[in-house]
């Protein structure tokens, strides 16, 4: 890689870094495998930077590549995990974790959800992206974000722990 590919690179990982680990914590509703997601994905996106950077949206680009490797993680090892609705101890976390984990509730409804409905409501409406920018991301029709998105949010509003939440404090905008 050229030293002006190696600094874009540099100012891209600078400037979003903490905005990708918070959505793959949000993905993967756990600190140390979002931060693990973030870094593979970013390698991935530095051995390919030539193309990333020519993308229209190159965070878009690495969004992308942050969900097919969370996808990828349950492919190859097929390893049972067990997300809670609360976190684990939050001593030595980074500020960046402190909104999300305030958001026990949310994250153990999350957890319930398929992996690719959690992906859809995770970006529509945690990241604000909309239906067709979530098509792109996920590669997939903007008819199925729009299933997955309701099938999502219905399961959601059952959880009984987001029941007692008003809708400023559910994490999304909308």
């Amino acid at each position: 890689m050229q030293a002006e590919q190696e600094a874009q690179f540099q100012e891209f990982v600078r400037a979003r870094w903490s905005h990708l680990v918070r959505t793959a914590y949000l993905l993967t509703g756990d600190a140390h495998h979002a931060e693990d997601l973030t870094q593979t994905a970013l390698a991935k996106a530095y051995r390919s930077w030539r193309r990333v950077a020519r993308a229209d949206n190159p965070e878009a680009y690495v969004r992308r590549m942050l969900v097919s490797c969370n996808s990828d993680r349950f492919r190859k090892r097929r390893v049972a995990e067990s997300l809670t609705a609360a976190p684990p101890e939050t001593a030595g976390r980074e500020a960046g974790y402190a909104g999300v984990d305030e958001r026990g509730a949310l994250l153990g409804a999350l957890a319930q959800l398929p992996p690719k409905q959690r992906a859809v409501v995770v970006m529509r409406y945690w990241e604000d992206l909309s239906e067709g920018e979530v098509a792109d991301v996920l590669g997939c029709s903007v008819g199925t974000v729009k299933s997955q998105a309701s099938k999502g949010l219905a399961k959601l509003r059952t959880y009984p722990g987001l029941a007692r939440m008003t809708p400023s404090r559910q994490g999304g905008s909308r």
